[in-house]
């Protein structure tokens, strides 16, 4: 009987897709031994955005968050997502910051830390994967998939092989978008178990409606392991739901090591966590539904949620389908990019601001001159020749290792602080999101200092 690991993300990407990342330690809290006891293989947890919102909009520490899940959860692996040299940020980071942060992701708690680049460019994920087989962490190199002339098998088995070499433990192959079909899975799958060793993952989106069907067809060809949800937080942008695939999973013959009587229970406890998101607004019943425009233009959930905001702001919702046709444009003239963070953001901007000024790059926003400059890495194709000289000019790309020319910054941050970190870890944070989690550092001092006056003043 095969094994079908299941990773299992309500805590992250369900989270994170369906509630923007909103979902405090004290909502969950009450339901994690029993996540603990369902027989997952991994419980997804930290990392991708749950880093910036615990600072930005949840006042928790994230680090302290991690420490009191793996309090909770003996068990099962914890899991998170890494992006790379960028971290849980938006740009590169030297190769000391990104060390320590892997160093102190393992002490607090992860096990398996999922790292990708945005770009496919392995150079930026080669110190993430070193650090985390260093510290006895399972590093799972993850395979940004998207649709191009330019990404085809050949290519994708090319990537799991420079991977395999690199040393991972698995390979996870990330649908960011949810537009992998499951005649692509099967294709796939079948590629790379006749390839690589190492065992399979497939991480993928309900967006399209595809993804129970191409989850069936990975795992019929090779894939070992799947990112659901449970139910009450699956389908829309978020994955398919955990109680679903284990209920057909194991008519088929398959063995997932989950206990449903278990799985029900955890699915009754976020039954009023959801409501309580859906009577406050943050749950858009936009972003359950099934999106199959994605087919057409690639354009992940949280992207195109990200696009409608954004045209919103300028009152200019009206010119929605000029942008979305304007994106694939811009993604071909900067050399077919998957749209994962943070090129999605780049992409979708862009597109924005070429249909909003009536004028193809008129304005070039910061972000995708660097890109272009190589400051994210080697495109996966040929970027425009005439968009390189309008941004450059004489000026020569980098082709190096964008992270070679950054300067060692941790113990330099760490002497700046002074008192007001606390811990390597407080020094992270700040490095990653100086701004607000100096905000956050200034408050929690705030605070204690307030709790100690109080109780100077109640014993006197």
């Amino acid at each position: 009987m095969k094994k079908i690991n299941i990773t299992e993300t309500v805590l992250r990407d369900a989270n994170q897709s369906l509630i923007a990342t909103r979902m405090p330690f004290n909502d969950f809290e009450g339901i994690l031994e029993k996540i603990d006891q369902a027989g997952y293989y991994s419980i997804e947890c930290w990392g991708g955005a749950t880093f910036d919102s615990c600072l930005r909009y949840l006042s928790e520490d994230p680090w302290e968050r991690l420490r009191k899940i793996r309090a909770k959860v003996k068990n099962t692996k914890l899991q998170m997502l890494l992006r790379g040299q960028n971290l849980l940020g938006y740009k590169h980071y030297p190769d000391d910051v990104v060390r320590k942060f892997v160093e102190h992701s393992i002490k607090n708690g992860i096990d398996i830390i999922r790292i990708f680049d945005a770009l496919n460019d392995f150079r930026n994920i080669q110190v993430a994967v070193e650090e985390t087989l260093k510290h006895g962490g399972h590093a799972q190199g993850a395979i940004c998939y998207t649709i191009s002339p330019i990404h085809n098998l050949e290519s994708y088995v090319k990537m799991a092989k420079e991977l395999e070499s690199m040393g991972v433990n698995s390979i996870c192959v990330k649908d960011m978008a949810g537009i992998m079909s499951p005649k692509e899975a099967y294709d796939l799958f079948k590629a790379l178990s006749e390839t690589v060793k190492v065992p399979l993952v497939l991480h993928t989106h309900s967006t399209t409606g595809l993804a129970p069907m191409t989850y069936l067809k990975a795992i019929e060809a090779g894939c070992t392991g799947i990112d659901t949800a449970i139910s009450v937080f699956s389908g829309g942008t978020a994955q398919p739901a955990t109680e679903t695939l284990n209920y057909t999973l194991k008519q088929m013959g398959y063995e997932t090591g989950l206990n449903e009587k278990i799985l029900k229970e955890i699915n009754d406890f976020f039954r009023p966590v959801k409501d309580k998101f859906i009577q406050s607004g943050v749950l858009d019943p936009y972003v359950l539904g099934t999106e199959t425009d994605a087919l057409t233009y690639q354009i992940p959930g949280g992207m195109l949620s990200n696009l409608i905001a954004q045209l919103k702001q300028q009152n200019a919702l009206d010119k929605l389908d000029e942008v979305l046709q304007e994106t694939p444009r811009v993604r071909k003239d900067l050399g077919y990019p998957p749209l994962v963070t943070p090129m999605s953001q780049m992409v979708g901007v862009q597109a924005a601001m070429n249909v909003l000024l009536g004028e193809r790059y008129k304005n070039v926003s910061k972000e995708v001159k660097a890109y272009i400059k190589g400051e994210y890495g080697k495109a996966p194709g040929e970027i425009d020749p005439e968009l390189i000289k309008k941004v450059l000019g004489d000026e020569k790309p980098i082709t190096n290792r964008y992270a070679d020319n950054l300067e060692p910054e941790f113990e330099k941050t760490k002497q700046q602080l002074g008192n007001l970190a606390k811990s390597d870890e407080d020094v992270l944070s700040y490095i990653a999101f100086p701004q607000i989690a100096e905000k956050f550092l200034r408050e929690r001092e705030e605070k204690k200092a307030a709790t100690v006056s109080y109780s100077i003043r109640k014993v006197g």
